[in-house]
């Protein structure tokens, strides 16, 4: 004799509601999550231009990093991020990277947080930027103060999960960007941003 399963109507209950966030999240394409860079403020910003521009574009590499007083700065990046999927998200704790001229500039920490469904959300993100590392590329960063246009790329990973009840699908989304700012007043000119997204069940 096999044994008896006592019914349980909450337990049911719960069962459908997953079944049902589950199906309904197979069959509804995911769709990737926006992020975009809304505004630079420097916290601690320690710069001075160079009184003569031409002559420096003339001095050695070696006197240049001698000469070219160097950018130590702690900003606070403001990004805009959009969840236009129909499940609430969690995500753990991550690092954005910085790129200057193909170099490597610093970094900033990403907390682990979470976003509602169909929801938008700042997120207010410290990043330390490497002076000694800006002052390699001083040629090109006075020509960008010349001319108040500076490119930066930047990188980050996401690793997260969607919310269903007790079932939480993982996820991973890789955000490239290029965003061009005036590196005097720190205004975001332009920017193109590409998300991948990648789901494990």
């Amino acid at each position: 004799m096999g044994k008896k399963v006592k019914w349980s109507w909450p337990s049911a209950l719960i069962g459908a509601t997953a079944a049902t966030a589950a199906t309904t999240f197979f069959f509804v394409r995911p769709k990737v999550p926006n992020f975009r860079l809304v505004s630079l403020t420097a916290l601690q910003l320690k710069f001075k231009n160079s009184n003569n521009e031409e002559q420096s574009q003339l001095l050695s590499q070696e006197e240049l990093n001698k000469k070219f007083p160097r950018l130590n700065a702690d900003l606070i990046l403001t990004i805009h991020v959009s969840n236009p999927n129909i499940l609430p998200v969690r995500y753990s704790a991550t690092s954005l990277s910085i790129y200057y001229d193909g170099s490597f500039l610093g970094s900033a920490h990403v907390p682990a947080g979470s976003q509602p469904p169909n929801s938008c959300q700042l997120l207010r993100l410290q990043a330390r930027l490497n002076g000694q590392e800006l002052a390699q590329h001083a040629k090109r960063f006075i020509g960008d103060v010349t001319k108040r246009e500076m490119v930066i790329d930047a990188e980050v990973d996401i690793s997260g999960w969607a919310k269903v009840l007790i079932w939480g699908p993982s996820f991973k989304v890789h955000v490239d960007s290029r965003i061009v700012i005036d590196p005097v007043m720190l205004d975001v000119i332009d920017q193109e941003n590409e998300s991948r997204l990648q789901f494990f069940v």
